[in-house]
């Protein structure tokens, strides 16, 4: 007997083509079963149906991004980025880390998380409940909750990516709505997970960093390194140059704090349309578009073009995404005042 053919609403929604029916149904209405076999009671004036809980809507499928390629560097280059990428760093050299830190880069929790749990007494280091302001080496054994937790220690060089971020796509793992995550599309990361540094709401496109190293990840978002962060803005009508000194001198007020913009200047349009470029050190939820409506502008399109010292590539295409090599990997290390493999920073007499 050949398959009913399912239609692309059938499809979309994820319901199958529901069978015709050769007999009638009983007149008699029988008792839902539960999995043993056993009538499932139901409380007075309840329905069946009052106990199903509506499920998460379908996960969207999402096509994998394609990788950008480039060129191979110079031999030398190539030789450079090789030893980088086999060194490893001596773990009985390494200096004590504080405990939430070395928690949250082996993916047990964010930081702060992992505080409350070591403020709850929830940790442990050697069978001793852990403090606030406690340090652990690779000797040292850490439970959490009961559990033995394997540390993760940057032995190596971590790994950066660069991906060109479309509208629609979100920057999350969980999402009850089933919408396309950025996560969705990128190449699963071995032995560790991707980080995203900042995010990017699902309206915004352009540069997003990731990387398999917590320490990074701090070094870029925390407010208190004022990394700039750099947006191409078009916007419906114009900013005067009144109104684009007073952002930069003086800021705007928004309802979670002031505003300041670091460098805005305009870079031409069509018609009613105008493109900004708009520098601020500050990641906090949807800014620039709230800047902008202070001054009365409704913003139409938001591309991030920069981050800290890493720019979007020219050739990297919506939906894209590029490695970086051991050797800038090193660079933006070295930018980050971080250790590379096999360095160790010099006690204080």
């Amino acid at each position: 007997m050949s398959k009913q053919p399912t239609s692309k609403r059938q499809w979309r929604d994820g319901s199958a083509p529901s069978a015709k029916k050769t007999a009638k149904p009983s007149k008699s209405k029988a008792r839902p079963k539960n999995e043993t076999g056993k009538t499932a009671s139901q409380p007075y004036g309840q329905k069946a149906s009052d106990g199903i809980k509506p499920q998460n809507a379908p996960k969207q499928r999402a096509a994998k991004a394609k990788k950008l390629v480039v060129r191979n560097p110079n031999q030398k280059i190539m030789e450079h980025a090789r030893d980088l990428k086999e060194r490893r760093s001596d773990l009985s050299r390494m200096e004590p880390e504080r405990l939430q830190k070395v928690l949250a880069a082996s993916g047990v929790g964010s930081r702060r998380e992992m505080e409350e749990w070591i403020n709850n007494g929830w940790v442990t280091v050697n069978g001793k409940t852990a403090q606030l302001g406690d340090k652990v080496t690779p000797d040292d054994h850490v439970t959490v909750k009961g559990s033995i937790i394997k540390l993760k220690w940057a032995d190596r060089l971590p790994r950066i990516i660069l991906y060109y971020k479309q509208e629609g796509e979100i920057v999350s793992r969980d999402d009850p709505q089933g919408r396309v995550s950025i996560f969705d599309r990128l190449p699963q990361a071995a032995s560790s997970r991707w980080v995203a540094i900042g995010r990017l709401d699902i309206n915004t496109s352009g540069l997003l960093i990731l990387t398999t190293s917590g320490e990074l990840v701090q070094r870029f978002a925390h407010p208190s390194f004022e990394v700039e962060r750099e947006y191409a803005v078009r916007v419906l009508g114009g900013l005067t140059t009144e109104q684009m000194r007073s952002l930069t001198e003086e800021g705007v007020m928004l309802e979670d704090g002031l505003a300041k913009v670091e460098r805005i200047y305009e870079q031409g349009g069509e018609g009613a349309n105008k493109w900004y470029n708009v520098v601020i050190k500050e990641g906090r939820n949807r800014e620039v578009r709230r800047i902008f409506e202070s001054q009365g502008l409704t913003v139409s399109r938001l591309v991030r073009v920069g981050f800290g010292p890493i720019g979007l590539p020219n050739r990297l295409k919506r939906g894209q995404f590029y490695e970086l090599n051991p050797a800038e990997v090193a660079n933006i290390l070295k930018w980050a005042e971080m250790l590379l493999p096999g360095e160790y920073r010099r006690k204080k007499a």
